[in-house]
Parts: C-alpha cells; sequence; structure tokens
C-alpha cells in the first residue's frame, strides 16, 4: 500500500477523549519492548511516527494515528515490564480492555511478539480475551533479523503451540530493519480495512 499521509491524532485514556469513530482502525498490542512502534513507523515509513523508547512501559495512553484519511492506526500501551509503577500498570489492561471492547469501527488486533521470546502470561490472556470477544487477531513475530533462518520455522511452530494456534493458522514475521514482512503485513490490513470495512463489526 502506499502511504501518502500518516499523521499523530491525539492520545487518550478514556472513551470520552477518543477521536470521533467514524473509519475503520487496525490496533497494535503486544508487551513493552517488542518493537510495537518501530514496526508502525516502519508500515508508513515515518520514522518517529510512533514514539520509539529505550525505556520499555513508556507508552501509557492510547494514540490514535491517522493514515491516508483512511483508516486510523492505534497504539496501544505495551504491557507486562515489572518497573512500570505498580498504580500505572493496574489501570493499563481497564485502559484496553475498555477500547476494545468498546470500539465499533476496530477492524484488526495485531497482536506483536518477539520471535526470540516465549509468550507471556499476559500474551495468552490477551489472546484469549480477543478470541472469548471475536475479534479479528493477527500474530506478528517481530524482529526477525535477529533469528538465523534455519531457526525461524521452529520459533513459529513453538510459538504458535504456545499460544494455541488452531493448525493452519501461521504467525507473520517481520522486521522493522530488512522491510521483511512488510507487503504481507499491509496485505491483511488492506483486507481489514477494504471496501465496506467501515460498517459495522
Amino acid at each position: 500500500m502506499k502511504v501518502l499521509s500518516a499523521e499523530f491524532v491525539l492520545s487518550a485514556k478514556e472513551p470520552v477523549h477518543y477521536p470521533p469513530a467514524l473509519l475503520p482502525e487496525i490496533a497494535f498490542a503486544g508487551r513493552s519492548n517488542v518493537g510495537k512502534s518501530s514496526l508502525i513507523n516502519a508500515l508508513v515509513k515515518k520514522k518517529g511516527l510512533a514514539r520509539t523508547s529505550n525505556t520499555p512501559g513508556r507508552t501509557q495512553e492510547i494514540n490514535f494515528f491517522s493514515v491516508n484519511g483512511r483508516f486510523g492506526f492505534i497504539d496501544l500501551p505495551g504491557y507486562g515490564y515489572a518497573k512500570v509503577p505498580e498504580a500505572i500498570r493496574r489501570n493499563w489492561g481497564p485502559m484496553i480492555e475498555t477500547y476494545l471492547r468498546g470500539r465499533q469501527t476496530l477492524r484488526l488486533v495485531v497482536l506483536i511478539l518477539d520471535i526470540r521470546r516465549d509468550p507471556s502470561g499476559e500474551d495468552r490472556q490477551l489472546l484469549e480475551w480477543l478470541r472469548h470477544y471475536g475479534l479479528p487477531v493477527l500474530v506478528v513475530l517481530t524482529k526477525a533479523d535477529k533469528v538465523s533462518r534455519s531457526q525461524r520455522a521452529e520459533r513459529q511452530r513453538l510459538i504458535g503451540a504456545d499460544l494455541g494456534l488452531p493448525t493452519g493458522v501461521s504467525t507473520l514475521l517481520f522486521s522493522a530493519q530488512t522491510g521483511e514482512g512488510k507487503d504481507l503485513l499491509w496485505r491483511e490490513i488492506a483486507k481489514a480495512t477494504g471496501p465496506g470495512a467501515a460498517a459495522g463489526r
């Protein structure tokens, strides 16, 4: 997909502060430090659009972006980083759940994991929750360039088994450094935001 524009809209913690739900939205979720912001920036070819940090857990609000004026990218707060204050960590679950349950224009949740790491309890819980509410989800394994080609299939198999992915449902490999997987991910986003995507979940 050709990205003509990608702009930050606003950050919010509560639905009353969300932008109007007028266009299809793609939400990106994952543990802190899995490369979520780097993935978003690589997709839109705009370095620094989504804020990256060497300090995991820095994103503490839901960030809304507009892409081509046709759909939204939603950067959900990273979870699972122990050094974040407990009061903030307690708020993250309800904040994310409120968005995911109530946003009628949500079309796809991209669940991001680091290919080098086994899924965490939070990863499994989020996937189970998404399945329970019937939300479409795509599992993307980032930092693929950090793993040898001979190891990739095995890591995909192990992670898929750990998450309980159905037989035949694969994960998508992605590297913000090399661009690997970008076209495939855009293809899935295009399917989710295509004609008629804005008309009811």
